[in-house]
């Protein structure tokens, strides 16, 4: 892979699971930090908030196979990747439509306050601002298997468990590029936390699923004006801003250094400078070139000097010549690029 390319993504995270289990949320039979579901992109699952409002905008094809499962005599212990919320390519989408029908969750959670409330709770906000919450995301599905804290709706509560969205699940992510919402169920998302005890199992994974290629979506550090998805129809790159439903979308003006099929391929994932962060398109390099070289002057024709007039000219010394040059050009410097630091992500 080429040197610019791995420089694209970011350190691998060490994360400690299980075999990875199933369901929109349900019934733990130990405590939930011990329990990881595996949740298949359609399915509702127990305990949701809201009836689906996804949409059918396609089939997300399956990611190409990522770093072999690490060896050993447990099959519990995983290193999982970490992806930043910024990779390009790290979701998908239709052209000009969205995943999931964000007027309609609105609607479903206004007309419960039990939900609305739980809701909230869930996901970080104040009941008085979901509506405000959920428009300010924007509508991807998740092009890889995807770790995730999820909250189902039990007892007028939000309950938190690990779970693993399949490829293909349409959510909601913020402006860091985390997912907030799967619009399976309505259920409010966070980041993971590290699984404690011993895990318990639950559930069947989907056809194609390998544990060794789930990823962990670490949220970026700068806000996110314009996502960079691929289109599940053509595999082609779009630029989505974020906050609507795909209807401002545009082909990238400066496409990413890679390939879509590429994104999950490394063990590693992209740094959060890699992807375009706000509406401003950096000014192009000018490209340099040498200076003019003029043709040399014809010395003037003089008359011949008369004795009195003969005089001995001082010596100059030697220095280039600077015929040519634009002084209005700054020399063009490329600064080194530090290798990145590796972040952890243990359980």
């Amino acid at each position: 892979m080429r040197p610019q390319i791995r420089r694209c993504y970011a350190a691998v995270a060490a994360l400690s699971v299980g075999l990875l289990v199933a369901g929109c949320g349900g019934n733990a039979a130990a405590t939930d930090s011990e329990v990881v579901f595996l949740q298949p992109a359609a399915a509702r699952g127990p305990d949701p908030y809201t009836a689906s409002t996804a949409r059918n905008t396609g089939t997300v094809p399956p990611p190409p196979p990522g770093p072999s499962a690490p060896s050993g005599p447990s099959s519990a212990q995983l290193t999982l990747r970490t992806m930043s919320g910024s990779t390009p390519g790290l979701y998908g989408g239709t052209q000009s439509i969205g995943s999931c029908d964000v007027e309609q969750q609105i609607s479903y959670l206004s007309g419960d306050q039990a939900k609305a409330r739980a809701f909230a709770q869930g996901a970080g906000t104040s009941q008085a601002d979901v509506a405000g919450f959920l428009r300010g995301l924007t509508p991807v599905v998740v092009r890889a298997d995807t770790r995730v804290t999820n909250h189902g709706f039990r007892n007028g509560s939000a309950i938190g468990y690990q779970s693993v969205l399949q490829a293909g699940t349409a959510v909601l992510v913020d402006q860091n590029g985390a997912p907030r919402v799967r619009c399976a169920c309505g259920n409010p998302l966070k980041p993971p936390v590290a699984v404690k005890g011993a895990v318990v199992h639950k559930g069947q994974p989907w056809p194609g699923y390998q544990p060794e290629r789930v990823i962990v979506v670490e949220p970026a550090t700068t806000i996110i004006n314009n996502i960079v998805i691929v289109n599940i129809v053509d595999n082609a790159w779009i630029e989505r801003r974020t906050g609507t439903d795909g209807e401002e979308d545009r082909p990238p003006e400066v496409l990413p250094p890679i390939d879509p099929d590429d994104v999950f391929t490394n063990p590693t994932g992209p740094s959060d400078s890699t992807s375009p962060s706000d509406d401003t398109q950096s000014s192009p390099t000018p490209t340099q070139t040498s200076p003019p070289v003029n043709p040399p002057a014809e010395p003037p024709v003089e008359p011949p000097a008369t004795p009195d007039e003969v005089q001995t000219p001082p010596v100059a010394p030697d220095v280039p010549s600077q015929e040519g040059v634009d002084p209005s050009q700054p020399d063009l410097v490329i600064p080194s690029e530090p290798p990145a630091e590796p972040d952890t992500f243990q359980g």
